[in-house]
């Protein structure tokens, strides 16, 4: 119960500082993709469900699911100096995910948008 009012309490903070002019994460097309995943150390999330990532997904990602009530404890494990690269279905959630990883201190995060694009753009997807 305690997580889920945190992740209900995290998505309304999301919402309000989104509206109010939050920084957005850079976003990026699938050859840009392909051009930071070619570089050290960049860590690429798929936050969408657990059966949407079983379906298919980016060869490489980690599944990271945005709608789970424990995402930002999950979202605090991660090492908030490295450089993150995050998909989901269209890039509404993973615009999310981004801004909140934002506010939180991350500070290279970008959103690659949906995952049908990156397929379409030639990124190796399993």
């Amino acid at each position: 119960m305690k997580n889920r009012i945190l992740f209900l309490f995290s998505v309304l903070l999301l919402v309000g500082s989104t509206a109010s002019g939050c920084a957005q994460a850079q976003t990026l097309d699938a050859q840009q993709v392909q051009r930071v995943l070619a570089k050290p150390n960049v860590v690429l999330l798929d936050v969408r469900t657990p059966d949407e990532f079983a379906t298919g997904h980016v060869r490489g990602a980690r599944n990271l699911n945005f709608l789970s009530t424990d995402f930002t404890d999950q979202v605090a494990k991660l090492d908030p100096n490295a450089t993150y690269v995050v998909y989901c279905a269209s890039g509404n959630r993973s615009g999310k995910a981004a801004a909140l990883m934002q506010q939180n201190g991350f500070k290279n995060v970008m959103n690659a948008g949906g995952f049908p694009a990156l397929k379409a753009g030639g990124l190796a997807t399993e």
